[in-house]
């Protein structure tokens, strides 16, 4: 087993744009040939685009880009410059009449950070698709990543910054990587327990505990003050939706062993698999390799923040 780029896997291009005065972002990650998909959604709260093309059910075999951006649902703009970048490329679903590029989004609520009424629109959406074309992915404070913080139980007041992790391994032929982008309600933990971020006291001088506090009162309230924790694993291993979709699922384990609590309603974590490859491996390999990248990507996004 060795670490690699995220970009040696093959068949994808990632690039980022993101407005730092602001505090939003968008991340793209495109493949010209086209990659299957497969979803798995556990938060209360997402903000997506084109998700029910990724049911097993549906006719698309493959997507041509996957977009992670802040602005919450406003953020869904940013898929329209993707679109006309990959309309002027020829890449898209043949319909006969017309080539129509398949983008799949998943968005995170970063509105409350900087700058409320500035959000993803269709340039940054097409600005992240020319960063692509260098294909030399950063981590931390960017694209989606601009506007992420963890641990908002008392607002924005008492959060950490975090951002955007990236991290990638082979074991023989198979590659695997995760990427993603921690905006969570929740603190985040290293692998050996030890919380690396989250809910601070007011001073800001060391932490809370978060379930102490979130358990001092058992009244529903409004906690939507901007989470959603969204990524992707991505492998060179060849399988179909329904098992893509499988391995996300195993993938999210990734979020529980290093963010608590999480998957709450306040969150709207949303974890793609996608396959850009033909290597034949077991799935239950795959999916357990899934959630150990996904596991260092989320420290890594904090860190790197």
């Amino acid at each position: 087993m060795k670490e690699i780029k995220i970009t040696d896997i093959g068949n994808i291009n990632i690039g980022n744009a993101q407005d730092q005065l602001n505090g939003t972002g968008v991340t793209v990650i495109i493949s010209k040939e086209g990659m299957g998909a497969g979803i798995d959604i556990r938060g209360g709260g997402p903000a997506s685009r084109e998700t029910p093309l990724l049911n097993p059910l549906m006719q698309a075999d493959y997507i041509n880009a996957l977009v992670l951006s802040g602005g919450s649902a406003y953020g869904l703009d940013a898929s329209a410059g993707v679109m006309e970048y990959l309309e002027e490329r020829n890449i898209g679903f043949d319909t006969g009449v017309a080539k129509v590029p398949l983008v799949c989004q998943s968005c995170i609520f970063d509105l409350g950070y900087k700058n409320p009424k500035v959000r993803p629109d269709k340039k940054m959406g097409y600005d992240a698709c020319i960063d692509s074309e260098l294909n030399i992915p950063k981590e931390g404070s960017i694209g989606a990543g601009t506007g992420a913080t963890v641990g908002k139980l008392y607002g924005m007041e008492q959060s950490q910054k975090s951002g955007m992790g990236i991290y990638a391994l082979q074991i023989g032929e198979l590659k695997i990587g995760a990427i993603v982008v921690v905006n969570a309600f929740g603190d985040v933990f290293d692998d050996k327990g030890n919380k690396i971020a989250g809910l601070t006291n007011t001073e800001g001088t060391g932490f809370l505990d978060f379930k102490k506090e979130m358990y001092k009162s058992l009244t529903p309230k409004n906690q939507f003050t901007g989470n959603t924790t969204i990524g992707a694993v991505i492998t060179n291993a060849k399988f179909e939706k329904s098992m893509l979709s499988k391995i996300a699922s195993m993938a999210q384990n990734g979020l529980a062993r290093r963010i608590s609590p999480v998957h709450t309603m306040a969150d709207g974590d949303s974890i793609y698999a996608l396959s850009v490859g033909n290597v034949i491996a077991d799935i239950n390999v795959v999916g357990t390799l899934a959630c150990q990248v996904m596991e260092t990507a989320i420290e890594r996004a904090v860190k790197m923040a």
